[in-house]
């Protein structure tokens, strides 16, 4: 092992720099200037300059008008990371060939840490437009697509990722809120074979979805998510989507795989 990592010190210092200043950028609502990026990394502004320089240089931010904001770089590098997912590269096709997931507006999501991060998305004809873009995260207690993942794991295992006293945010007036409405709603969820979040992380939406294991020992474990209007959201509907939902985790196992000769 090298040294700076036994002693605890940071073997790349500017790199670490610059991560945390890629993190800032993602974070904030707009471009930051350079004097807010300097503050929030503790820098002088002559170091943070030479960061934003070089990150710019390679496409990593974009400097404009009003300060600094993430470069399309950020964007391609994004999509190189879902596509490495043959689950992800596929989803597209079993969406279209759907006759109910063909109209509506399906994501994939993964699990990271206690939050369910959005790779993909399928606009269908009847799209929404939400606040869930790819990249972006929502907690996975409350949404459909986390739900899912979680569904997969025993109550022990939930508690761990979660934590034994979390509380959730209270999104809407209807979020579940404690670990032990998480814990009845994942055991209604691996009854029916489909998560449910009803308008708990967004007011006004209905979120059905499915756990997909991935197609690789390594890949990350997967889900699959519809995003349908309360007001359209009858139980005939969402048991509709359900089943869609889970013909196309079907679709999409690996047909060596342990899970598709469950």
């Amino acid at each position: 092992m090298d040294d700076d990592v036994k002693e605890g010190r940071d073997p790349a210092p500017a790199v670490t720099r610059s991560i945390r200043l890629l993190g800032l950028l993602a974070d904030a609502a707009g471009p930051r200037t350079l004097t807010e990026l300097a503050g929030s990394l503790g820098l002088a502004k002559s170091s943070t300059a030479n960061l934003c320089l070089a990150l710019e240089a390679s496409g990593m931010v974009q400097r404009t008008a009003q300060g600094y904001r993430l470069g399309l770089r950020t964007a391609e590098l994004g999509g190189a990371f879902a596509a490495q997912f043959n689950q992800v590269r596929e989803f597209y096709t079993v969406c279209d060939s759907s006759e109910v997931l063909r109209h509506e507006l399906v994501q994939v999501a993964m699990l990271d840490g206690a939050d369910a991060l959005y790779l993909a998305r399928h606009e269908g004809s009847s799209s929404l437009r939400l606040g869930t873009p790819l990249g972006s995260r929502l907690p996975a207690a409350l949404s459909a697509t986390g739900r899912a993942l979680l569904s997969t794991m025993t109550d022990d295992e939930v508690t761990a990722v979660i934590g034994a006293d979390a509380v959730f945010p209270a999104l809407t007036e209807r979020s579940t809120t404690t670990l032990a409405g998480l814990l009845e709603v994942l055991a209604a969820a691996r009854k029916r074979g489909w998560a449910l979040d009803a308008e708990e992380s967004f007011r006004g939406i209905v979120g059905v979805a499915v756990p997909l294991d991935g197609w690789a020992p390594s890949d990350p474990p997967l889900a699959l998510g519809v995003a349908i209007r309360a007001a359209e959201a009858d139980f005939e509907r969402i048991e509709r989507v359900g089943e869609a939902l889970r013909l196309a985790a079907a679709a999409l196992t690996n047909p060596f795989s342990a899970a598709a000769r469950r």
